[in-house]
């Protein structure tokens, strides 16, 4: 009878095995193997190798990870964990790899060289990175043993410990990520949807009225990132009051977005609701520019004390016409003062002046007084601007990845949709040579460093390797400008070499010209802009 070791060995799975049990046993075995090494090197007497050996350690588990995420949706998809609860994190820490870095924090928690967290979350985190770590070794042990009898099948036993270690994966990942950073509640999360709806809402807007091209949404204009927060305001307050941004409610019932300046948001109201509709379409305008100046200048200032034009009717404003009020006062689109039904679900839209219960007329004493506060039209109107400008701006610096998370979502929606591929053949037919169609729109390529680079990357017959980025050049993704950091890693375009985030990476497609026939990781831009699309349609269908 042979020996225990030697039938093992006999029963290898091959290296060229498709099936997931055969690579995971390889990927397990690489782990073990580095792990090892590591034990048996004296990181005092050769920390360069130390370094080396911790680097391959880290691709090592991450590659295992992932084959074990692939077994896992394979084998038991239906009984899988929620992860329901990723909308709760920051945006920064959604990365690829992120599974991989929740097992070095079990490892250092069990270790107990973990600093950053409290006392008490620190004693309970614990006890769970134990029971994580416990499966993982059983789940690697059960299925390196399935792997050298039956690697094409998924007995009770494995399916039965891979779900108790998606579980606690899971349990550790959520209790983990809110020890360190602060996660949103559901109501958080629905009031920022609700903050969406807005912004698109405010774009939908911009556009009718002219102030935004769909050209500028298409392209991802940067100055949007200013523009539609600025005019999301004024719509906020003044077209929907009983939207998210309604200040009959108090502030810790807003979004925690836009919560802090509350009192501020009280001042922009009153002062928006005493312009007229001149006054208003100019500083919208003015608000869509980037200057920081004193764009708001009228041709007449109107002379204090007069009696004010009357205010042309709320067509502008995207509501129901309604018969101009008296000369002395404006229109103020304000919250009802009835309270809604608490049982009911709260709805928000456009106020018609005819319609809605909270119009009131403002007494012109009001007006007036509001008025006399500033020295002339222009000087109103350029604190009303530096007044929401500054809000505006402010949510770039201090909820940043809220307000990526919410432009995000909203360029998904008022993007124009890209159309459907046409056959090669046919568009060759009509158009001449394909690659040609687009060269205007790569030349203009804000990414490519010349011209001839990008038309170099559109001829199938280049062969030559592009140049990678050495990652000491790089510090900042090449698309979104993002630092990168632990969490945040470099990767490579094997398209056209330069380094991005993950987020602005996730494309995989064949490179056949470059001698690359498996699917490799390209950025956005090259997928979407320089490759042909024939390889683009063979990997999606």
């Amino acid at each position: 009878m042979l020996p225990a070791a030697l039938r093992r060995w006999l029963r290898r799975p091959k290296r060229s095995d498709p099936r997931l049990l055969s690579q995971f046993f390889f990927a397990d075995e690489r782990v073990t193997r580095v792990v090892a090494e590591i034990n048996g090197l004296n990181a005092e007497l050769d920390p360069q190798q130390y370094l080396v050996l911790l680097n391959q350690l880290h691709l090592s588990q991450a590659h295992l990870l992932a084959v074990l995420e692939q077994i896992m949706e394979e084998c038991i998809p239906t009984q899988r964990h929620s992860r329901d609860y990723l909308v709760k994190f920051p945006e920064e820490l959604l990365v690829d790899n992120l599974g991989n870095h929740m097992l070095f924090a079990a490892e250092c928690l069990l270790a107990g060289t973990f600093l950053e967290v409290e006392e008490m979350d620190g004693a309970q985190l614990r006890a769970q990175a134990r029971n994580l770590l416990c499966s993982l070794e059983l789940v690697r042990t059960v299925l390196r043993e399935q792997s050298l009898s039956q690697p094409g099948s998924y007995p009770e036993p494995v399916r039965a410990v891979l779900i108790q270690f998606d579980w606690l994966f899971a349990e550790f990942e959520l209790s983990y990520v809110s020890s360190l950073v602060s996660v949103k509640s559901p109501e958080e999360i629905y009031r920022q949807q609700e903050i969406i709806v807005l912004f698109c809402e405010t774009v939908e807007r911009a556009l009718r009225l002219g102030y935004l091209t769909q050209e500028m949404i298409d392209g991802y204009e940067p100055l949007l990132m200013f523009t539609i927060p600025r005019l999301a305001i004024i719509s906020g307050l003044l077209i929907y009051p009983d939207g998210p941004l309604s200040l009959e409610q108090s502030p810790e019932q807003m979004s925690q977005v836009f919560s802090p300046f509350y009192n501020l948001l009280k001042k922009i109201r009153d002062l928006l609701q005493v312009l007229s509709m001149e006054e208003l379409c100019l500083l919208e305008r003015s608000l869509c520019t980037a200057e920081s100046e004193d764009p708001c200048v009228l041709a007449t200032p109107p002379a204090w004390g007069a009696a004010m034009d009357p205010p042309a009717h709320w067509g502008l404003l995207e509501v129901p016409y309604a018969p101009p009020l008296p000369p002395t006062c404006t229109a103020q689109l304000g919250p009802s003062s009835t309270v809604d039904d608490p049982g009911t679900a709260r709805r928000w839209g456009p106020q018609s002046p005819g319609s809605s219960p909270g119009l009131n007329a403002t007494p012109a004493a009001h007006c007036l007084d509001l008025r006399s506060r500033y020295s002339s039209t222009k000087d109103m109107l350029h604190t009303l601007f530096v007044c929401i400008s500054g809000v505006a701006d402010q949510l770039q610096t201090n909820f940043a990845s809220d307000l990526r998370s919410i432009l995000k979502t909203v360029f998904k929606i008022v993007a124009s949709q890209a159309e459907p591929l046409e056959e090669p053949g046919a568009r060759q037919e009509e158009d001449g040579d394909p690659h040609l169609v687009d060269a205007s729109r790569v030349a203009d390529c804000p990414l490519c460093s010349s011209p001839a680079e990008a038309a170099g990357l559109q001829r199938t017959g280049a062969c030559r390797l592009p140049e990678w980025v050495p990652d000491s050049m790089c510090s900042r993704c090449s698309a979104c400008r993002s630092p990168f950091t632990l969490l945040r890693r470099r990767h490579h375009c094997r398209s056209c070499g330069k380094i991005f985030c993950a987020r602005c990476s996730p494309h995989a497609t064949a490179l056949p010209h470059y001698g690359q026939p498996k699917p490799v990781r390209v950025c956005t831009h090259c997928y979407t802009a320089h490759l042909s699309p024939v390889p683009r349609r063979t990997r999606s269908q």
